[in-house]
C-alpha cells in the first residue's frame, strides 16, 4: 500500500533492557517478536494480503555532539515508506532532486534485504535518514 510504513528501526541504549517494554506495547498492538540477534530485536505485524510492518530496536552508539541527527544515537534510526512499484520510487527520486534534497543512495536494487527490493535513501534537512521502498 503506497505510503504505508514498511519498517521502523529505533536505536536504544540497551535493547535487552528495553525488550520487555517494547514487547508489552507492541504485543498489545498485535506485533510479535520474530528476531533476536547481537544488535537487538525485531517485531512484525502481519497486514491483510500478506503484508508486513516491522519495528526493530537496535543498540545505539554514543550520541556525541553532532550538529545533525546521528541515526546511531538513541532515538530514530530511519523511516521507510512503502511505494506502489519501482516507478513510484523513481518518481519520488525525481521530485527529491528537483527540490534539492540530499540523496544518500539513488534508486537501486538491494537484494541483500530481499529479492526485488528497490529503494531510494535520502535525508531531511536535519540529516534524518529516510527511505522510499518497493518490496514485492
Amino acid at each position: 500500500m503506497r505510503g504505508a510504513i514498511h519498517h521502523l528501526d529505533l536505536t536504544v541504549k540497551d535493547p535487552w533492557a528495553s525488550h520487555a517494554f517494547y514487547d508489552a506495547v507492541l504485543g498489545f498492538m498485535g506485533y510479535r517478536c520474530v528476531k533476536e540477534d547481537d544488535r537487538g530485536f525485531d517485531w512484525d505485524l502481519p497486514i491483510p494480503g500478506d503484508g508486513l510492518c516491522s519495528i526493530g530496536i537496535v543498540t545505539a552508539n554514543e550520541a556525541g555532539r553532532a550538529r545533525v541527527h546521528d541515526r546511531h544515537a538513541p532515538g530514530l534510526h530511519h523511516v521507510a515508506w512503502q511505494a506502489d512499484n519501482r516507478a513510484d520510487v523513481d518518481q519520488l527520486h525525481k521530485r527529491l532532486v528537483a527540490i534539492g534534497a540530499t540523496i544518500l543512495d539513488p534508486p537501486a536494487e538491494y537484494p541483500q534485504y530481499s529479492p526485488g527490493y528497490y529503494a531510494v535513501f535520502f535525508a531531511d534537512p536535519d540529516g534524518l535518514k529516510l527511505e522510499y521502498v518497493y518490496a514485492p
